[in-house]
């Protein structure tokens, strides 16, 4: 019986503990489970807080994105308006002048109607004159023809080739007679002259050209000067005014222009850009300004600097600014301002010599070609420009007709234009002073020969001394000592009207009797 109960007991105290092990068991995984639970809803919130970040991230990268499309299209759209801006302003320009040329248009119109009136009046007036006097002429003529005893034609043929053989004849003697007179009397004084004045001064030549190359650091700055688009290229071309040719030249850009102080600004600004790195249409704006403004103080610079080493005071503000110009501009690649400076000290020189207002030479010398500063935006040859430019500014009337006379522009009225004649002459013929091309320097010498073959008597022609001297050899049996005179000044004339040329070109004509007889 105890063994019965003693085993129950067993029995219930192992259900007891398993019960109790089965609920301990069970206490650990239901704590097991809450823990996972808690851990699971933890990662899902950390998810979720996650997922916000990278949204709120996602929003205001797209609003950054956003805003930086938005300025670039207004910076575009600024840019638009300025370039349409730009060319309004020409278009209204364009037009002021348009309407400025039909106002003078029509007040010429009303003036030439004016002067064709009173020119058919007058030429009403003559038609009667003449009919007045053909009537009497006729009745004059009739009369001396049946006292004659010839018509009026072959007293007329007559009468011409007798009085035109003796007045050539007699010219030609006259012409021989002064011409050798004149050249011994004045050739002597006027080599001693200009041999002083030529080993007194000698000066370098500048040589320029049309266009200027910008040499580049690396071949990746050539898509940086165009930009996108092209509008950095098109930007700097529209505010300095020249041509930018990008080639296949290595690290190396083209600037062409006529204007050489627009290219020289192009030139300066694009070396800058290229330094700074900063590239676009507004940068590119303000460095040509600046340095627009910098070349206008350097050109005045330059005017003083000539007119002092010139020792020419007291000329006017913008007679300085206009000669300082001249360093930019050439002539046959002879560099115009210091031409002037040359034109100046031989001035200077010549007048001592003959005993003139030296002060007065040097100042007409430094000013002959102010006009070529000018003459690309006026009418006109460049002597009449700089005449009306000196007249202006106040300077005196052997000035002002010194310069208008150096090319012959105006007949010559005193001492002081002949010797600026002189001294621009002998600027640009001394040799290496001015250069021309090969083909243009060719043209030149098959044109002067040319034109000394279209006159009678001559039989062969030669260009010589680079174009500066031709000589001629006539027919002695046709043209005679008298003629050959004749043909010399004629030649010159023909070669004067004709052709362009630096400095001057002397004409000789050789004519010689050859007797030949053998001996048996």
């Amino acid at each position: 019986m105890y063994i019965l109960y003693y085993i129950l007991a067993v029995v219930f105290i192992l259900g007891l503990g398993f019960l109790a092990g089965f609920f301990y068991r069970k206490h650990l995984i239901d704590s097991h489970v809450g823990s996972l639970e808690t851990l699971g809803k933890k990662i899902l919130d950390e998810a979720r807080r996650e997922a916000e970040t990278i949204k709120k991230e996602s929003r205001l990268q797209a609003k950054d994105h956003l805003l930086q499309l938005k300025a670039d299209f207004e910076r575009e759209t600024q840019e638009r308006r300025q370039e349409l801006a730009q060319i309004e302003r020409r278009f209204l320009q364009k037009e002021e002048n348009l309407e400025k040329k039909a106002a003078l248009l029509d007040a010429r119109e009303t003036e030439l109607s004016h002067k064709q009136k009173q020119l058919a009046q007058l030429e009403k007036d003559l038609t009667e004159k003449q009919e007045q006097y053909q009537k009497l002429l006729a009745e004059q003529n009739a009369r001396l023809e049946s006292l004659a005893g010839m018509s009026t034609q072959e007293a007329k043929e007559l009468l011409l080739k007798t009085m035109e053989r003796e007045a050539r004849i007699d010219a030609a003697r006259l012409v021989k007679r002064i011409d050798s007179e004149a050249r011994e009397i004045a050739d002597r004084k006027a080599k001693e002259i200009i041999a002083l004045a030529i080993k007194r001064y000698a000066s370098d030549y500048v040589a320029e050209q049309t266009v200027s190359v910008v040499t580049l650091p690396n071949e990746e700055m050539k898509g940086r000067i165009i930009g996108r688009e092209g509008r950095n290229i098109r930007a700097l071309e529209a505010a300095t005014g020249v041509d930018i040719i990008i080639d296949d030249t290595p690290e190396a850009v083209i600037l062409s222009a006529f204007n050489p102080i627009r290219r020289e600004i192009a030139r300066r600004s694009l070396e800058r850009l290229i330094t700074d790195g900063r590239i676009h249409p507004g940068r590119i704006e303000e460095i040509v300004e600046k340095v627009t403004q910098e070349m206008d103080a350097a050109i005045r610079e330059a005017g003083e600097e000539a007119a002092f080493d010139a020792g020419v005071h007291g000329l006017h503000p913008d007679l300085i600014k206009l000669l300082g110009k001249l360093k930019f501009r050439t002539s046959y690649a002879q560099n115009v301002l210091q031409h002037s400076i040359e034109v100046c000290y031989l001035c200077g020189i010549m007048a001592a010599e003959l005993g003139l207002n030296e002060k007065q030479a040097k100042r007409a010398g430094l000013l002959h070609d102010i006009g070529k500063a000018v003459d690309h935006e006026a009418e006109g040859v460049h002597a009449l420009i700089g005449a009306e430019l000196a007249r202006r500014y106040g300077e005196s009337p052997k000035v002002v007709h010194a310069i208008a006379a150096h090319h012959e522009d105006v007949p010559t009225e005193s001492v002081l234009a002949v010797l600026v004649q002189a001294a621009d002459t002998l600027s640009g013929a001394r040799p290496g002073a001015r250069r021309e091309m090969l083909e243009t320097y060719i043209k030149r010498l098959e044109s002067l020969e040319k034109i000394a073959r279209s006159f009678n008597g001559i039989s062969k022609s030669y260009a010589i001394q680079a174009g500066r001297e031709i000589r001629l050899i006539v027919e002695s049996d046709k043209v005679s000592d008298e003629e050959a005179a004749l043909i010399s000044r004629d030649v010159a004339k023909k070669i004067e009207q004709e052709l362009t040329y630096p400095g001057q070109i002397k004409v000789t004509v050789i004519r010689e009797t050859r007797a030949v007889d053998y001996a048996r």
